[in-house]
């Protein structure tokens, strides 16, 4: 009776066995499966920059580019250097406008096939050109110094003495301002009728506008810009443009205001290309 009260009752004990703990990792596991890991190219692809397509126009050549939606003006200046070895300093670049350098493509609006203007002279072309017209330049001048004021000369004041015409944009003396973005206008011509003056730049062409119609002239083409102030009224002036090889030639605007002269004589004789 004692042995058998002393066997343990059946099924007692299996469940005292100590608890196998789980193996642990081994030292020779395989690294994982370097050819499954994710392929990175360096960036969230939602981070990649966004590329826009863009047709540039210089000098009648034609560079299709795709260049990042998200890159400014200045950086887009840089691009257009290393197509056409235009210096940025030496760019006009045309969108809707002139391209501020520091605004992104996307902030203007930049769109597949925008057709992107520029407008210049390499240092080669400009010092090739700009010597002769500042030798001419510095000719009329010393001949204007013999001669009496423009103003005075019997041609000049049939036009003069009208008066400023109540039209005429207003004049800032003693300050220079870049040219405006609307046409000059209000101002006479020699036969005393009323003309504007538009500067296309994305074309480098100058509009002189009268009633009757409309002359579109390249800047390359205008050889000379002359001007005097008018006498009694310095705050404007009385200006040429030499369209042929004489003084024959000179297309008269009277009452330009002083502000503008000399961003006319920049633009039309191409040393705004230096800005």
């Amino acid at each position: 009776m004692d042995a058998e009260a002393q066997k343990p009752p059946l099924g007692a004990g299996e469940d005292d066995d100590p608890p196998q703990e789980d193996d642990p990792p081994q030292d020779d596991d395989p690294p994982p499966d370097a050819s499954r890991a994710p392929v990175s190219n360096g960036g969230d692809p939602e981070l990649e920059k966004e590329l826009v397509e863009l047709r540039v126009i210089w000098n009648k050549n034609k560079y299709d580019v795709k260049f990042p939606l998200d890159s400014t003006g200045a950086d887009l200046k840089q691009k257009i250097h290393a197509l056409t070895g235009l210096p940025p300093t030496m760019q006009k670049v045309m969108f809707k406008g002139l391209l501020p350098e520091e605004k992104t493509l996307r902030e203007i609006k930049v769109i597949n096939g925008a057709k992107i203007m520029v407008v210049g002279s390499t240092i080669n072309d400009v010092l090739a050109v700009s010597i002769p017209k500042d030798a001419a330049q510095q000719e009329v001048k010393l001949e204007e110094a013999k001669k009496e004021p423009l103003c005075r000369q019997k041609q000049h004041r049939k036009v003069l003495d009208k008066g400023k015409p109540d039209d005429v944009m207003p004049s800032v003396k003693g300050v220079q301002e870049r040219l405006p973005t609307v046409p000059l206008s209000g101002m006479y011509n020699k036969s005393g009728g009323k003309v504007r003056l538009t500067f296309k730049l994305e074309q480098d062409q100058l509009w002189i506008g009268t009633k009757e119609r409309t002359e579109k002239l390249p800047m390359g083409s205008i050889k000379n810009v002359v001007s005097e102030p008018i006498e009694g009224h310095e705050d404007y002036h009385m200006m040429a443009f030499q369209l042929g090889p004489t003084e024959a030639s000179y297309y008269w605007v009277y009452w330009v205001p002083t502000q503008y002269v000399d961003a006319i004589k920049d633009t039309v004789l191409g040393k705004w290309q230096y800005f």
